[in-house]
């Protein structure tokens, strides 16, 4: 998705299911000329990111994600409550995209994480845009265009574990 001097934003694969697509990525920041000070906040902010403005500044913080169906539609993980704090009873509208962790780790040189982004429903086929951005590390907003149609006709493939079990 994205390459810098130092820092890597990649899509590894996309999983696709007969409801939406699981996108598989991986970030990785290198260190550059930070002091150790520098380099002591960005460790905490890798590791302990969060929805919000950092420090008063206004400025969105942390890793987000956001898709544009060819439509106009779009979602970003940074605008919506998880699926689990909503009303019960109530479901969100679409499209919805939601980040899952998978873990990280780093030391003096440089952090490496990765995680899974849910995206429901399936994108209609056309232009899918990703997009990535990660303020605090430098990394502005930029994006990379799936085709909708490939991951829908995927997703016509899908097979069911057990069919019987289907209603």
């Amino acid at each position: 998705m994205s390459r810098t001097p130092s820092i890597v934003v990649a899509l590894k694969s996309a999983e696709v299911f007969s409801t939406g697509c699981l996108f598989n990525l991986s970030w990785v920041f290198r260190r550059a000329d930070q002091t150790e000070e520098d380099w002591a906040e960005l460790q905490h902010l890798f590791f302990h990111q969060g929805r919000g403005f950092r420090g008063g500044s206004g400025r969105q913080s942390g890793l987000l994600f956001g898709v544009e169906f060819p439509d106009g539609s779009k979602a970003s993980t940074g605008s919506q409550l998880p699926y689990g704090m909503m009303e019960p009873g109530t479901n969100p509208e679409p499209p919805v995209l939601a980040l899952n962790g998978g873990g990280g780790g780093g030391g003096d040189e440089e952090f490496s994480g990765s995680g899974t982004l849910w995206l429901w429903p399936l994108p209609p086929a056309g232009d899918l845009r990703l997009i990535a951005q990660w303020t605090d590390f430098g990394l502005e907003e930029t994006s990379l265009m799936l085709d909708g149609g490939a991951l829908r006709s995927a997703a016509a493939s899908v097979q069911p574990y057990w069919p019987e079990e289907e209603q």
